[in-house]
């Protein structure tokens, strides 16, 4: 009779053990994607200091992973946030693991740098990069960079070819500051606050003339900052970059995607950039009311952009349609140079029904969307 019972108790207890290990297991799994939605957050060190990096994603180093760079007065969530949490933008995120370096003291909660700090220049922090492929076993990345992290990631992939398979520069000026901007930037300082100067760089007259929301909440971030003094130092490094002195002979060995926002700040210095690279490996994309920051004021464009451009590169390449392409086509206009150095201008018109495949990247695209 004792065996009995014990034998009954034995198989009593088996389904509430099953149940308590399902139990576990989904809050084990719920708590992953949590964590995965929120980012895994890391101080890294690195030979020039720590940065602070936030990585999305199961760490899938079969494929690049996608390595953002912010600029000034910005930081990762505040300058990529709203385009990765893009409805469309997800098809993208699911397929690749997302990499967010904050500069040095730019991140939310930094702790304010003493007075006289060193902060480090552009060419040192596009040195601090390869620790952070190293860290988490990336052997490549796609870079997408906006301002001064557009500069940052260039001057890495320029020293680092092997590293970078693709790049997206939003807002790029390769060129140092000459003497009139030098000027100009001194008056500047001495009659408009930090946050005033930095405003001017972020966005177009246009928006600081009309106020828009997205100016006036970032003007209002920047000046209440506790550490705004770091966030100097980033701009004065920022305004001290030296020329990448980028031409046909010396340029980007991957593809290539320049985008600006029409009347944005840096509009001329892109221009003149893609004036630069190499015509059959880049694509420029120059947005209609898009002001100075087109990943936050134009996700949707933006998406499909980077999407086809990632295309071209091989990647997704089953992928379907964007809800954005399937009511849009791309109208292509051939225009050629006299010296014959473009081979194609194509040109992305709204309003219009169906869709189209992207361009490769052995092609030169000029977009106005």
């Amino acid at each position: 009779m004792t065996t009995e019972m014990q034998e009954i108790a034995i198989t009593e207890d088996k389904p509430l053990l099953t149940g308590q290990a399902d139990s576990s297991k989904q809050d084990a799994e719920l708590a992953a994607r949590i964590l995965l939605d929120q980012g895994q957050e890391h101080s890294i060190e690195t030979p020039h200091g720590v940065l602070h990096v936030t990585l999305h994603g199961t760490r899938n180093s079969r494929r690049p992973a996608i390595l953002t760079f912010h600029d000034v007065g910005l930081d990762n969530k505040s300058c990529f946030l709203p385009l990765f949490k893009f409805e469309e933008m997800q098809e993208i995120v699911k397929n690749f693991t997302l990499i967010h370096i904050d500069a040095p003291g730019q991140e939310d909660g930094a702790a304010v740098y003493p007075v006289g700090y060193q902060y480090p220049s552009m060419e040192t922090i596009a040195e601090m990069i390869p620790a952070v492929l190293q860290f988490f076993n990336f052997r490549t990345v796609i870079g997408v960079g906006v301002g001064a992290g557009a500069y940052i990631l260039s001057k890495f992939t320029l020293a680092n070819p092997e590293s970078v398979e693709g790049l997206v520069l939003v807002n790029i000026d390769t060129n140092s500051r000459g003497w009139m901007d030098w000027a100009a930037q001194k008056l500047s300082s001495v009659t408009s606050s930090l946050t005033e100067q930095i405003l001017s760089h972020l966005f177009s007259q246009e928006e600081l003339s009309s106020n828009t929301d997205l100016a006036q909440s970032h003007r209002e971030r920047i000046a209440k900052a506790p550490h705004l003094l770091n966030i100097e130092l980033f701009w004065k490094t920022y305004n001290s970059r030296r020329d990448l002195n980028l031409d046909r002979s010396c340029t980007f060995k991957c593809p290539v995607m320049l985008v600006v926002g029409d009347q944005a700040p840096y509009e001329e210095a892109a221009v003149e950039c893609n004036s630069k690279l190499d015509p059959t490996t880049t694509s420029f994309l120059k947005m209609a009311d898009a002001g100075g920051l087109p990943q936050l004021t134009q996700p949707a464009k933006l998406t499909e952009a980077f999407k086809y451009f990632i295309q071209g590169m091989g990647y997704m390449a089953s992928s379907c349609m964007t809800r954005l392409s399937r009511s849009r086509t791309t109208s292509l206009s051939s225009s050629y140079s006299m010296d014959g150095s473009r081979s194609r201008s194509r040109t992305l018109s709204q309003g219009s029904q169906g869709g189209q495949m992207p361009p490769s990247p052995s092609q030169t695209m000029e977009v106005s969307c």
